[in-house]
């Protein structure tokens, strides 16, 4: 009998069950559905959208809380059904609002095909967890964005595994931050990610603390945490692994490359492999033309 998408199971189901029997879980970060797509046919088993990278590529802004849900919840949407059977971790920032707009939050990304999203303890005027200057919310509020999302998830019969990220570690120390995920945990979340970790005392102490629940790494290169490899991060202790830089930095150089060249000398200087159909290989002709052939079509005949 053919498999369906309606009787595979949900992104999200794969997600728990890899939760459940990988031991460590790594997603790259993709800002567009470029990278994605680039993310997928390296052949990943789940990626991570950025909110810094949507911020960048979607508004070229930068992560100081100025996308909103609609934002950040079409580009996911967009990323989550290039390959619905490849899970999406998605940043969430705040949940944007109180416990219903956390809610609806929850319900939208769900119906999106997201896979996960991760809801933090930041102000509402946030920032990106690897700048100075970040304030969070009081413990309860935090944990009322945790438990009406777990709620909402509930609700939605839905497997959308919720993560709860806490930016406390800088502003109130690491074990306040360690108390906030364990309450966050009560509150039903099913991940816990410690932003900011700085050591691999750290890095141990909080997987230690919250087992048996998972723990997030946010592997920021550069940033305020050390570079560990998954293997690394896995001895550590974590569960999951995400690198948001990792398709962002490369593009930075790569563009701006190209762009100098063209200034310079008036040519691009690229690989003469890469020809328009290569490019469009990669973001899903061949897919384009089977269903076409399948239809009984002939408009792509010779692409």
């Amino acid at each position: 009998m053919e498999t369906t998408a309606a009787s595979s199971p949900s992104a999200a189901s794969k997600l728990r069950h890899m939760l459940a029997t990988k031991d460590i879980i790594v997603a790259p970060g993709v800002y567009d559905g470029f990278s994605a797509r680039i993310a997928l046919e390296v052949g990943f088993d789940s990626i991570y959208m950025t909110g810094a990278g949507t911020c960048a590529s979607k508004l070229g802004q930068a992560d100081l809380g100025l996308a909103t849900l609609n934002d950040m919840r079409s580009h996911a949407e967009m990323m989550a059904n290039l390959d619905p059977q490849i899970p999406l971790i998605a940043d969430a920032d705040t949940g944007y609002g109180g416990a219903n707009m956390v809610a609806r939050t929850v319900a939208q990304y769900h119906r999106s095909g997201v896979a996960a999203l991760h809801i933090e303890d930041q102000i509402q005027a946030k920032r990106c967890g690897h700048l100075g200057g970040k304030a969070v919310v009081d413990t309860d509020t935090f944990v009322q964005r945790i438990r009406a999302a777990a709620q909402a998830r509930r609700r939605l019969a839905s497997d959308i595994v919720v993560i709860a990220r806490t930016d406390a570690l800088q502003t109130d120390g690491f074990d306040e931050a360690v108390r906030r995920l364990k309450a966050a945990a009560e509150a039903g979340a099913d991940v816990a990610f410690l932003e900011g970790i700085q050591n691999d005392q750290q890095a141990r102490d909080v997987c230690r603390a919250l087992a048996p629940v998972p723990v997030l790494l946010n592997m920021v290169e550069h940033g305020a945490t050390p570079s560990w490899t998954p293997d690394e991060a896995r001895q550590l202790g974590f569960k999951v692994v995400i690198f948001p830089f990792a398709a962002l930095a490369p593009a930075y150089n790569a563009i701006r490359e190209a762009f100098v060249r063209i200034k310079e000398t008036g040519r691009t200087g690229l690989d003469p492999e890469f020809t328009p159909k290569r490019l469009f290989t990669i973001v899903g002709l061949e897919d384009a033309v089977r269903v076409e052939d399948e239809a009984g079509g002939s408009l792509y005949d010779g692409v």
